[in-house]
């Protein structure tokens, strides 16, 4: 058994080597994205590129860097591992302290371990708090001086939904409810399961998303795949890589759109109530292949995966090949770049950014470990005019990672509070952050 060990701990020093010294983009980051991206040929080496951040988290005193015009301050500091966001009617923001489950079946193998070694350097590897916390900005200033365990003894929650006087919460396994009523800094009720969704030992997008239509009839679900390209066998991936539509009033659900490799943020554009969503794309084809994106999600649509990317673009390594599906298969609206892991979606509404930020979406892209040079690990805002994107995309906030590879932070989920300033969870420095105009720091 011990010389079986150091054979894997020989190999894994070989592969994070080979990985390390693989070539770098021929690619700019911009010219992966965009509604018609650079998609060269893909590279299917034997060892994929590893650049892999190491999470150190911030000093005292230092912040990510806001575009010009722009300002950012620690709405709340100290949190564990800050993944997502939910602002009540009220103004109270809900956090997401989350993490992955156990998941003894994604951890097998020499690939596995090493992709779970390269998660816990980046920051991903702290256990699940399984809380959602409640922070309340009491007299407007910007900053949190309430914070309550708000909810606990959850399952890796993620998302979360109000409606009416019930709080939807999507675990790993399944969405919950609990009872809600405005103001409220606790709920000790046990929340009530409403709707089983994929979990399981395997598991590998553990992320569950949840948003509710407008009238509050229907939450739409985001379920991501248990693999990156079905090589784990497509019978691990009954019921993955989907959008759902539960119906709040009957418990039954269908599926709305597929083929989506870990669809995560949503947001309506409220001109036209299409549901858009940010979708991270496959990886190990290269460091510009394949681009994450954002699309508006057609009810009954196909995305590709994990068959093809980007439309018709086929992925050579997925066997049974399916045709007739690609044929089929949707180009998406918007790419984000290759490995830039676009996480958080928030439409702008009604915020106190300047002018130019005021119709389109906000991105919290938390950074991949299959590119060189890193993309990623920033917050944007991509513009547009009518219900479609329509221009190059802004950097809004950057500076979380130093020029030798250090994390001092990761953003994730993005939200627009009712004060206007625009709140980005960023797990690795552990803050909640808000971004707002250079001179609208106090609006109510």
């Amino acid at each position: 058994m011990g010389r079986l060990i150091q054979i894997h701990i020989v190999a894994a020093v070989l592969l994070i080597t080979m990985g390390a010294c693989a070539s770098q983009s021929r690619l700019s980051e911009r010219q992966g994205m965009g509604p018609q991206p650079a998609l060269p040929p893909p590279d299917t080496s034997l060892v994929p590129v590893i650049n892999v951040v190491e999470a150190v988290g911030w000093s005292a005193g230092e912040m990510p860097v806001p575009a010009s015009g722009l300002t950012v301050t620690a709405f709340a500091r100290e949190l564990d591992h800050p993944r997502w966001l939910y602002v009540l009617p009220n103004g109270d923001v809900l956090v997401a302290e989350t993490n992955a489950p156990e998941r003894p079946e994604d951890d097998k193998g020499i690939r596995a371990r090493l992709v779970s070694h390269f998660q816990a350097k980046a920051g991903g590897g702290v256990p699940s708090a399984n809380r959602i916390t409640l922070l309340r900005d009491v007299d407007g200033d910007g900053e949190a001086e309430i914070r309550e365990p708000f909810l606990t003894g959850l399952n890796s929650p993620f998302g979360m939904a109000l409606v009416g006087d019930s709080l939807y919460i999507a675990n790993t396994d399944a969405i919950v409810r609990v009872p809600y009523t405005t103001g409220a800094m606790r709920i000790d009720a046990a929340p009530t399961t409403v709707l089983q969704l994929p979990g399981g030992p395997l598991n590998h997008h553990w992320t569950k998303n949840i948003i509710a239509s407008e009238d509050g009839t229907h939450l739409y679900v985001a379920i991501g795949s248990n693999s990156n390209a079905g090589e784990k066998g497509l019978d691990k991936e009954v019921d993955r890589a989907q959008v759902w539509e539960f119906d709040v009033r009957t418990g039954a659900h269908r599926v709305y759109a597929t083929g989506l490799r870990n669809p995560v943020g949503m947001a309506w554009e409220p001109t036209s109530d299409v549901l858009w969503v940010a979708v991270n794309e496959r990886d190990e084809l290269g460091n510009d292949l394949v681009p994450d994106y954002m699309t508006g999600v057609k009810d009954g649509g196909f995305y590709g995966w994990p068959y093809s990317y980007f439309g018709s673009n086929i992925d050579q390594r997925v066997e049974p090949q399916r045709p007739d599906l690609v044929a089929t298969a949707t180009v998406p609206d918007y790419a984000f770049g290759a490995h830039t892991a676009s996480l958080g979606l928030a439409y702008a509404g009604d915020n106190n950014l300047p002018a130019a930020f005021t119709h389109g979406m906000f991105i919290g892209q938390h950074g991949s470990w299959n590119r060189k040079p890193r993309s990623g690990y920033k917050v944007i805002y991509v513009p547009f005019t009518g219900a479609k994107p329509s221009g190059d995309p802004v950097d809004v906030l950057t500076g979380f990672v130093t020029d030798d590879g250090k994390a001092m932070g990761r953003p994730v989920g993005v939200a627009i509070g009712v004060r206007g300033g625009l709140l980005v969870a960023d797990d690795v420095g552990n803050v909640v952050w808000r971004v707002t105009g250079a001179a609208s720091q106090t609006r109510r």
